[in-house]
């Protein structure tokens, strides 16, 4: 098994958040990138937990390629 993570996506995932506790996937192969949905069991990775103490516009990475996950650091443009 690699411990590279699966390509969740090419580009990130932009919206509006509200305040709140999220998951981020970081094993890219989750249904419902950008965020976790436990398809990482049997694997070394687990989610990445982020909190928004108030709402936010964020870009949030799909390809797990970031330096700076949760978060888009344009990372996608080198695949």
């Amino acid at each position: 098994m690699s411990d590279e993570a699966e390509i969740g996506g090419t580009r990130p995932v932009v919206g509006e958040l509200a305040a709140g506790e999220y998951f981020w996937c970081t094993c890219g192969r989750s249904k419902n990138q950008p965020y976790c949905d436990g398809s990482h069991a049997g694997t070394t990775f687990r989610p990445q937990r982020f909190e928004l103490t108030e709402a936010k516009k964020c870009a949030l990475c799909t390809c797990k390629r970031t330096a700076n996950g949760p978060y888009c650091d344009g990372a996608h443009a080198k695949l």
